[in-house]
């Protein structure tokens, strides 16, 4: 997660460019392995010496994790922290919203009129599908199941297009790799070797 951020922002200077917004889901703090978090600093831990998930200031560390990278680099980047999820909720409807809301509240009362219970409403593909609450509860948490973004997707294919972020072409085209090298002070081999990786998944 940090090299992603840290290449994001090579990539983005190498542009010319020193501006940027990255947006991150605080769920993300929940997938990060344990080994991962034992380097963090500034985190409190349980008395067994793991990171409490619970009480971590994602954006916080983060940032300060990127910086380093960044430093290490030879890069200083000023880096605001902005927990937005507040705002999110607080904003005004926008036209989609309150169809959509509209529409899952008819649905839910067709539902419950027609003798439904124990299930989600859903509208999927422009259909009310009403989903039993068995489908989508952790039987072991009895917690909702987090649905992960499909990559497969039309729609996250187009997001991904409008991302600024290391892809296969930016270490196979040798004047790009050569640029972003440049702007770290790595030769292309040293960059290559340092962010590769991150691609694997596109290649």
């Amino acid at each position: 997660m940090v090299d992603t951020l840290t290449g994001a922002i090579i990539k983005r200077l190498s542009a010319g460019r020193s501006d940027g917004v990255a947006v991150l889901a605080e769920g993300l703090v929940e997938f990060l392995d344990q080994q991962d978090l034992d380097g963090l600093e500034d985190v409190e831990r349980d008395q067994h010496g793991h990171v409490r998930l619970a009480e971590i200031n994602f954006g916080f560390v983060l940032k300060r994790a990127v910086e380093k990278a960044l430093q290490s680099l030879g890069i200083k980047m000023t880096i605001v922290d902005k927990n937005i999820g507040y705002e999110l909720r607080c904003a005004d409807p926008i036209s989609f919203d309150m169809e959509y809301t509209r529409d899952l509240g008819y649905c839910a009362a067709q539902f419950l009129l027609e003798g439904g219970t124990a299930a989600m409403v859903s509208i999927q593909n422009g259909r009310f599908i009403p989903i039993p609450f068995a489908k989508i509860l952790d039987p072991a948490t009895g917690r909702t199941k987090v649905r992960m973004v499909d990559v497969e997707s039309e729609s996250y294919r187009i997001a991904r297009q409008y991302m600024i972020r290391l892809s296969p072409d930016d270490v196979a085209e040798s004047q790009t790799l050569s640029r972003h090298a440049t702007t770290v002070g790595l030769s292309p081999e040293a960059f290559r070797k340092r962010f590769e990786y991150l691609m694997a998944t596109e290649l």
